[in-house]
């Protein structure tokens, strides 16, 4: 009967002690530094590596960086922005990050003005040439991807939806960008354009 009692003893002193480190760790409160880490995402700096991002996390980073646009709105916008990349083999996280560069998150501000629908400064060169116009937004972004689909790839390789660049054939037979630091001195004159393209898209990588 007493070894009965040690053992039963023995089980519910073990009991109580599982019991009040389950409590213990469950309730306490995560570090700081835990609860609000960040999580560093991939993203290629190949002009034709496929986009890894997804709508809603363009979308959200835009928001960001421009919390007077429309959320749905630009959820689309960015969702457009990934099926005309598809479409061209043409890597979206990069084309999503140039057009923040170029309108400065759709805030425009310079030649271009936001009802031409063109998000990448083609053709902004003065007032007397402040930029091509395009119908549509998807008319612009598409644009906007086969620019970028001239500079990256070679006159063989043929894009897949009809041709809206009105300048897509100059940069390509002239000149070839694989990177974004290659669009330095190619797309831009500006010889840190690589890097303000490479500070945008370091912006992306971090998922809070």
């Amino acid at each position: 009967m007493k070894a009965f009692l040690r053992k039963s003893s023995f089980h519910f002193l073990l009991f109580l002690s599982v019991f009040f480190n389950l409590l213990f760790f469950s309730c306490r409160t995560i570090p700081e530094n835990q609860a609000n880490r960040h999580f560093i995402i991939y993203i290629s700096r190949n002009l034709t590596d496929k986009g890894y991002l997804t709508a809603k996390q363009l979308a959200d980073f835009f928001i960001k960086n421009n919390a007077d646009e429309d959320y749905d709105h630009i959820l689309e916008f960015a969702q457009m922005y990934i099926d005309e990349a598809e479409m061209e083999n043409i890597n979206s996280d990069i084309a999503f990050a140039q057009m923040c560069l170029e309108t400065g998150f759709l805030k425009f501000g310079g030649l271009v003005q936001s009802d031409f629908h063109n998000y990448c400064g083609l053709g902004a060169i003065d007032s007397e040439n402040p930029g091509e116009k395009f119908e549509t937004e998807r008319l612009g972004i598409r644009a906007h991807i086969q620019h970028l689909h001239a500079y990256a790839t070679t006159e063989d390789v043929q894009l897949n939806n009809e041709l809206t660049d009105p300048r897509y054939s100059w940069p390509h037979r002239t000149k070839l960008a694989r990177t974004i630091d290659e669009l330095a001195g190619t797309w831009a004159i500006d010889p840190e354009y690589g890097k303000k393209l490479e500070g945008i898209i370091k912006r992306m990588s971090v998922e809070e």
